[in-house]
């Protein structure tokens, strides 16, 4: 088995009295694209932001690459290592495509307080390339704010990977886009993680782009994990049929 990446192990996160996240425990080994399904407020985004400290955990714990991050701030723990794109995308609007991308490079090179030189000239070579690897190489001087939707999406993926992550973590990468888009968009995203050798955890609705991307997929209810498995496991189960997927199988 390959290496791991992330364990969750017996995680809960409770609000009143509901249980958001109910007693979660799986294993990311490295390199595999793995979804995270289930209905609207099955807990999904409740433990993205337990993984990436944006919410405490009532109960267990989580370690990333064997290091405890249990109450670790966002920031650092972004700095070990861990994206993450929201479903509401996260960009400077008035700042150019390219300056969105360099301003995350900066960050993670640790220059964003310390500039001895225009910002505009930093980074450069590595910004462009990312832009270049999502297909924004040519859209590098528009402002964020005038993209296509798509596009905007596109730029998220490029500042999620200026720090070289190990682990990508992407709640709903595809909301609010067209059908048409949605598989192009999730197709570049695994083809960048293959050539990466990335491990990428992802929310999703759209079926079509779960069974044609994930490795292996888990499913939530009620905030807790009810299957895991291939894809073709999974499609068979027959709970996940009965609360999720209905006639999408």
């Amino acid at each position: 088995m390959a290496d791991v990446v992330l364990e969750v192990d017996r995680v809960r996160k409770s609000f009143g009295g509901v249980h958001a996240v109910d007693d979660v425990s799986f294993a990311l080994p490295a390199g595999e694209i793995r979804a995270l399904i289930g209905p609207n407020g099955a807990g999904k985004t409740t433990l993205f932001n337990i993984l990436t400290g944006q919410l405490p955990a009532d109960a267990g714990s989580v370690r990333f690459r064997g290091r405890p991050i249990d109450g670790l701030a966002p920031w650092a723990i972004w700095r070990l290592g861990i994206g993450r794109t929201f479903q509401i995308t996260a960009t400077f609007a008035t700042l150019t495509v390219l300056e969105n991308v360099q301003v995350a490079r900066l960050s993670h090179v640790r220059r964003s307080r310390a500039l001895f030189r225009p910002a505009r000239t930093l980074e450069l070579g590595p910004a462009t390339t990312l832009l270049e690897q999502v297909g924004l190489a040519d859209q590098r001087s528009r402002a964020a704010g005038v993209l296509a939707y798509g596009d905007l999406k596109k730029l998220e993926l490029a500042i999620a990977l200026a720090h070289d992550p190990t682990l990508l973590l992407l709640d709903e990468p595809t909301a609010g886009m067209a059908p048409a888009e949605r598989g192009a968009l999730m197709a570049l995203t695994a083809r960048i993680a293959r050539a990466r050798g990335l491990t990428v955890l992802f929310t999703e609705h759209d079926m079509d782009v779960v069974f044609a991307t994930a490795d292996r997929i888990m499913v939530l209810h009620q905030g807790r994990l009810i299957a895991e498995g291939t894809p073709d496991h999974v499609r068979a189960h027959r709970e996940v049929q009965a609360v999720y997927l209905g006639d999408a199988v």
